[in-house]
Parts: structure tokens; sequence; C-alpha cells
């Protein structure tokens, strides 16, 4: 049977490896953390990117923007500490 959370942590982990290249060459990644069940997707910033003034754009023009094509059904996006 088909799951329809395995497809939405399929296409956010491929809009993350999309912007993945970027993030490394900053010195910076992310990871997700999880998908909630009302649809917000929590990452985890990882390097440079955990204190990096220009986190949030990179999460609201990035990565949400990003999802929103591939998963509308999406939210947000948001980061947490870990």
């Amino acid at each position: 049977m088909f799951d329809m959370m395995d497809d939405l942590t399929t296409k956010v982990n491929a809009a993350i490896e999309g912007l993945r290249p970027y993030l490394i060459s900053d010195g910076g990644d992310m990871e997700l953390v999880e998908i909630t069940t009302e649809k917000l997707v929590r990452v985890k910033l990882i390097g440079a990117c955990k204190n990096c003034s220009m986190s949030p754009m990179t999460l609201k023009a990035g990565l949400e923007e990003a999802l929103k094509n591939v998963a509308p059904e999406i939210i947000g996006v948001e980061a947490i500490e870990s």
C-alpha cells in the first residue's frame, strides 16, 4: 500500500538535496527531522547554517518555496534546535 507520508518525506528530502550544494559551499547543511501531522516540516540546521543570519531566508525562500512546487500540502518550514 502506498504511504502518503513516505511520498511526502521523499519530496522533502529531494528539496533539501537540491539546496544542499549551496549550503555545503557555505559550510553548512540541513537535515529533515520530521513532518508533523499538520504538514509542517521541521529541519535541523547544521554547521554554519546553525548561526547564519540568512538561515531564515534559506528556509523561506529556499526550502519552503521548493516545497510549494512539489508538495503544496506543506504548510510551512521551521528550524528546530537539537
